[in-house]
């Protein structure tokens, strides 16, 4: 099929995968400490920073692109003018992509997990406390096998939003483009029956990812409310 031979668009979605696995792995990293430090009541400044964290989600993808760009910009320029560094991660690229996509997408895993996390009896915890359990062994044996169906659905959420981003990776991608930006230059002059094809295929891969995290999900919630 031609789909398979066009080597644009497959470099497009290796990009693309590449940009969602890093992606969702810092996202889910981030997000899972994220939701932790949110549930200590002795957290200082928690309303700040929840706030902090809840803003990206209010801004546009757009301008989260823009600043991101401009801020990149001009401490790259700062500092090859003071210290005559060179620093290529600044430029546009793959770096600020993932950190661009990643600002917004780790509130979303820090939401998911919150949700569960709340649901959670903190006395399992402290029966393991009180039997000689160090605290990281608890966190570890009681209270991320809880997490875990919340931890895999955020990074599946995460994983979907990376891949079809187009406003936020528009600013920030170089040369790399991912596949959303190179199928939207490649419809400018109108849609092509490859653009079509890979289009029906995104639409029935993603659904399919989406049904299949679905059903991964209560299988492991059933499991979790046996035990």
């Amino acid at each position: 099929m031609g789909i398979f031979n066009d080597a644009r668009n497959l470099k497009g979605l290796r990009v693309s995968l590449f940009v969602a696995i890093w992606v969702t792995s810092i996202s889910t990293l981030i997000g899972t400490c994220a939701a932790f430090l949110f549930e200590q009541e002795e957290f200082r400044f928690k309303k700040l920073f929840y706030f902090l964290m809840i803003a990206p989600l209010v801004v546009p993808g757009v301008i989260i692109g823009i600043a991101l760009l401009s801020f990149a910009t001009s401490l790259g320029t700062f500092l090859e003018l003071s210290l005559g560094l060179d620093v290529r991660a600044l430029s546009p690229g793959l770096f600020l992509v993932i950190c661009g996509q990643c600002s917004f997408i780790t509130t979303f895993v820090t939401l998911v997990i919150i949700a569960r996390l709340k649901k959670f009896d903190r006395s399992l915890e402290e029966a393991a406390l009180n039997l000689g359990a160090k605290r990281h062994r608890v966190i570890w044996h009681i209270t991320l096998p809880y997490l875990r169906p919340s931890i895999i659905g955020a990074a599946a959420v995460a994983f979907l939003l990376s891949f079809e981003n187009f406003n936020t990776t528009m600013f920030l991608v170089g040369s790399n483009a991912t596949l959303p930006i190179t199928l939207f230059t490649q419809i400018k002059d109108g849609s092509t029956p490859v653009v079509n094809a890979i289009s029906l295929l995104l639409i029935t891969c993603v659904s399919l990812f989406a049904v299949l995290n679905f059903y991964i999900q209560r299988r492991q919630s059933a499991k979790a409310a046996k035990s």
